[in-house]
């Protein structure tokens, strides 16, 4: 530790009593923040090369801060303008004080957020904190000081290099191999998890402790050990990471306290919910059944807001691993299938903080242990119920959702081009995957191809002929964008075969419709496809009358169709349809498809 810093340190303490009060009026100049520790470690030896009283602290969040001090606040001031003046920091460095860290590894083993600044002239008379005048030419800082007494040394027990092998040898295999982990996320190590301490160990093991001022022996004393494994779990600081034991989910694992609560007991799921700024989740999952059981679960957790789309995904005949990631949010699943009996944990955590959640994720799966029994079916029966929610977790919801409607044997769909803008992916009725095979921008048509192929009950057949106007017409539809299950059919009259201004491909209607019925089928009354429901909206966002909307008409869709390459049957009704027998037919062949 530098002269500079045990003086200072000496001179605090003296006359301050076995426990000191944290004060704000401790200074120190912040240079540098870094995500891992790792990366903030690198620097830290880079600026002690150079610079006299270098710290390391924890910021919270994953963050690590590199700081020079501890400072009185004007002694604080003068260091920065002259390390800047000089070059020696980085011009955004800044003052700080202690209630900025949450806790200091760097020194080793030091613990500097403790200290304060004198309160008061009687306490000044017997604590002498030490004045740091900017220099005339020269970039080092010079000290002055009343003469001090001797700095007591400080020395520290530790194992002689026999004791040292001597407390290795006692290590397990586990342990040894924990060790090397350690060793290799700090960067010493790269070789195999063995537990075998050969050449490439032993040589880390010097490394570790050249860089952290420890004689190089290349056996790691206890006390060396346990300052290692601290850095190791640094970046677990704040997190709280506690064991419980859930007994009526039947389920022991590690979760961080110190950022989620339990929430809420529904049938599967515990779930925690954070009570901090980490916006992170704890979802236990217990239930009795079989591979039935387990397969509909891995489908339902597929519909879960807590699982993002994209994302890795295994299924096995006992198992399921699943990974949902976006911009905000990782998600990991594990779940398991042993004795009837199915049991697992989701983790959420927010993207960008990746070397904390994979630590904390390690240690969940290390510590989850069975326990007897799973959740009672009836758990969370009492609480009240929201379409929304699925046993306390929000299902997820499409960003948009409107109609479609069969137009081959094979599943394919034509819909308006509003429902498949900007989507990670798109769907017919929350289920089948499906592509855009072509998009007309300009009618606002587009053709969708479903990734496997669909054996629909009914497929369109085109109207040829021109309708007749003021003739009776119906619009299928998915009105309130899948919240009923089914489509509606709004009823209405044909008010010209042209837009307004005279457009031919597009008709205009006298009816009603809601903005989930747009890309819905037009039907004449025998049953025939006359035209495409278009949006109410316009794209330059003018909006129709209540009781005016507009058709793409049936001759420029099969006109789309055939540049897609698809075929369109064609034909006119011969008869007319009860209204029933429309409605049934009309469902048949309509769609819901949804953007997500």
């Amino acid at each position: 530790m530098p002269r500079l810093l045990l003086s200072f340190i000496f001179a605090l303490t003296i006359g301050a009593g076995s426990a000191f009060a944290q004060s704000d009026e401790v200074a120190w100049v912040q240079i540098e923040a870094q995500p891992s520790l790792s990366q903030a470690t690198t620097e830290i030896r880079t600026y002690s090369d150079r610079l006299e009283d270098v710290n390391g602290f924890s910021l919270g969040g994953g963050w690590y801060g590199i700081a020079l001090g501890p400072y009185t606040r004007e002694d604080a001031e003068t260091v920065l303008r002259a390390y800047r003046r000089d070059g020696l920091i980085p011009r955004d460095s800044y003052i700080t004080f202690s209630s900025a860290f949450e806790s200091q590894f760097w020194p080793i083993g030091a613990n500097l957020l403790t200290i304060r600044i004198p309160e008061n002239e009687l306490e000044a008379e017997t604590t002498v904190a030490p004045v740091i005048t900017e220099p005339a030419t020269e970039a080092s800082i010079v000290v002055t000081s009343p003469e001090p007494e001797p700095t007591p040394t400080i020395i520290i027990d530790d194992e002689t290099p026999r004791e040292a092998r001597a407390s290795e040898a006692a290590l397990s295999r586990d342990e040894k191999k924990e060790l090397q982990v350690w060793l290799k996320w700090a960067g010493y190590y790269n070789s195999a998890i063995d537990g075998a301490f050969g050449r490439g160990t032993r040589a880390s093991m010097s490394d570790w402790q050249a860089a952290n001022g420890y004689e190089v022996t290349g056996v790691l004393t206890t006390a060396q050990r346990a300052a290692l494994k601290a850095q190791y779990n640094a970046v677990l600081e704040g997190l709280e990471l506690e064991v419980i034991n859930h007994a009526d989910a039947g389920i022991e694992i590690a979760i961080p306290t110190g950022v989620v609560a339990k929430k809420t007991t529904e049938y599967p799921f515990v779930t925690y919910d954070a009570h901090s700024d980490v916006d992170a989740k704890v979802v236990l999952i217990s239930q009795a059944g079989d591979q039935t059981t387990l397969f509909g679960l891995y489908d339902i957790m597929q519909t879960l807001e807590i699982v993002p789309l994209n994302g890795p995904r295994e299924r096995k005949d006992s198992s399921f691993v699943m990974v949902g990631e976006d911009a905000n949010t990782i998600s990991h699943t594990e779940v398991s299938l042993k004795n009837g009996e199915i049991k697992g944990f989701t983790l959420v955590w927010p993207a960008g903080d990746e070397e904390r959640r994979r630590r904390l994720l390690g240690e969940m799966r290390n510590s989850f242990q069975r326990t007897d029994g799973v959740l009672d079916p009836a758990a969370g029966a009492n609480v009240v119920q929201d379409i929304d929610l699925l046993s306390g977790l929000e299902i997820r919801k499409p960003k948009i959702s409107r109609s479609g409607f069969y137009v081959d044997n094979n599943g394919t769909v034509v819909t308006t081009a509003e429902a498949v803008g900007s989507c990670q992916r798109i769907t017919l009725d929350d289920e089948y995957d499906v592509e855009v095979a072509h998009l007309d921008a300009q009618l606002g048509i587009a053709v969708l191809r479903p990734v496997q192929s669909l054996a629909p009950i009914a497929v369109a057949t085109f109207r040829e002929s021109a309708p007749r106007l003021k003739s009776e017409v119906a619009v299928a539809g998915y009105s309130f964008e899948g919240i009923l299950g089914a489509p509606t059919v709004t009823f209405g009259t044909l008010a010209d075969l042209r837009g307004l201004q005279g457009e031919e491909e597009l008709t205009r209607l006298a009816l009603a419709p809601l903005p989930g019925d747009a890309g819905g089928p037009v039907f004449d009354t025998g049953g025939a496809v006359l035209g495409m429901l278009l949006p109410k909206t316009d794209a330059s966002g003018r909006t129709l009358p209540g009781e005016v909307s507009f058709a793409a008409r049936s001759d420029a869709i099969r006109a789309t169709l055939v540049n897609a390459g698809y075929q369109a049957v064609s034909g006119d009704a011969a008869f007319s349809m009860a209204p029933e027998d429309l409605t049934t037919h009309a469902s048949d062949m309509t769609v819901l498809v949804s953007c997500w």
